[in-house]
């Protein structure tokens, strides 16, 4: 939720400094916040019988997180090096100011797990997130491509293969919540969670890091990357899309997963069109070749890449014609994408005041939403405006300070 961009620092109002950004990255990061907050509140599905799926549920479940986890990726590359990695005494300084980053992440991710709410909080993923790929901060663009396409095309099988044994322990090693905690005090259930069996399995999610970590290696600034981002993350998304339509529709997999034990509640061709969470997704093969949303399949994680990748480079695109027109448009996304680790934890916040608990007279889940992304907004432009951190920014910025710190040499 925070990122990690930087280029010569300007002196913030505050005393702090602020890094200069490239204002299509919090623009997009903004994007995916009000984004992640309609799944929240807004239906995905219709009402019984038919729980036909929504038009917040067709667009933006799954590919919201999705997005955040590939900007992620790219606010670590931009963060330690751009196109070109740092090595040596830099790079160890760099990797330890996103482990403190990273632990900040997770103490606000397990506060915010201890709340009644029926959000999926995704910040002790996050932070996890963010540590498992401190080995690849190093690396430059052709070995990040490799590792990237690696990991895309087998974690998924690796994960299918472990589920299982973790869902059939005695008991099973999976939480059923946000990780909060208590957590802590069962280390193997809490890790076979965040891993492998919870709602953002880290194992497969690295996947988006990483090819964050190829996009932030690139020439962002540049037209030419930015429209190679634009259509070959379209390209991509709909070429997975239709190979999981396929496999589901012409050649018989939504048949044999519906035979399944396991597979009633909502229809499961509604399912497959907006979200798998909550189905097991063991007992078949079939389960690999669908490209649902929190499917976790190479389908689903080149699908939901490549919408975060056409957003990162249409956003781009507009921040460029910002730059020229001299009109700052954007900063009602980039302001509030600025500060997604401060808005988005008021939200869930927020959300959880509600939870089990009848709306005011008069409100609608509509209402609430409409409510909720406005003051984000406002909020955000604000905070841009005076040129000062979120507050949760301010202290995620100073860990990584602390962290990244190394005292000069002496003699």
């Amino acid at each position: 939720m925070t990122s990690q961009e930087t280029a010569p620092p300007r002196k913030a109002r505050d005393g702090g400094q602020v890094s200069s950004r490239l204002t299509g990255i919090d623009a997009a990061r903004g994007a995916a916040l009000l984004g992640m907050m309609s799944t929240h509140l807004l239906p995905t599905f219709g009402p019984s019988p038919s729980w036909e799926p929504t038009l917040v549920g067709l667009v933006f479940s799954g590919r919201s997180a999705a997005l955040f986890a590939v900007l992620a990726g790219i606010g670590l590359a931009l963060g330690t090096g751009k196109q070109e990695p740092r090595t040596g005494n830099d790079l160890w300084s760099a990797r330890g100011g996103v482990a403190m980053r990273a632990l900040v992440i997770a103490v606000v991710g397990l506060s915010l797990g201890g709340l009644d709410v029926n959000v999926a909080v995704i910040l002790v993923h996050y932070a996890v997130l963010f540590l498992c790929v401190l080995p690849f901060l190093g690396l430059r663009l052709k070995a990040l491509c490799f590792w990237a396409a690696g990991w895309v095309l087998l974690s998924p099988v690796l994960a299918y293969l472990v589920r299982p044994l973790l869902l059939d322990a005695a008991p099973p090693l999976q939480l059923g919540h946000n990780p909060n905690g208590e957590d802590l005090g069962t280390p193997s259930r809490l890790l076979a969670d965040l891993f492998f069996t919870g709602y953002y399995p880290v194992f497969q999610w690295i996947s988006y890091l990483l090819i964050g970590l190829v996009i932030g290696r690139l020439a962002l600034t540049t037209a030419k990357v930015q429209l190679l981002l634009l259509s070959g993350g379209i390209a991509v998304a709909a070429a997975a899309k239709l190979g999981g339509f396929l496999a589901m529709e012409a050649w018989g997999g939504r048949a044999a997963l519906e035979a399944l034990p396991g597979t009633r509640g909502y229809p499961l061709e509604n399912m497959l069109q907006v979200n798998l969470t909550g189905l097991e997704q063991t007992g078949s093969w079939w389960w690999l070749a669908t490209a649902s949303p929190h499917a976790g399949t190479t389908l689903d994680l080149l699908h939901s890449s490549g919408t975060a990748a056409a957003a990162v480079g249409f956003f781009l695109l507009l921040g460029t014609v910002t730059e020229r027109i001299k009109v700052n448009f954007l900063i009602v996304l980039s302001g509030p994408g600025a500060m997604t680790l401060s808005l988005y934890s008021a939200h869930v916040w927020v959300v959880s005041g509600f939870t089990n608990q009848p709306l005011p007279a008069g409100w609608t889940e509509e209402g609430m939403y409409w409510t909720q992304a406005l003051c984000a907004v406002a909020i955000g432009v604000c905070f841009a405006l005076l040129r000062r951190r979120g507050p949760l920014e301010w202290v995620a910025h100073t860990a990584s300070k602390l962290g990244s710190y190394r005292p000069a040499a002496v003699g």
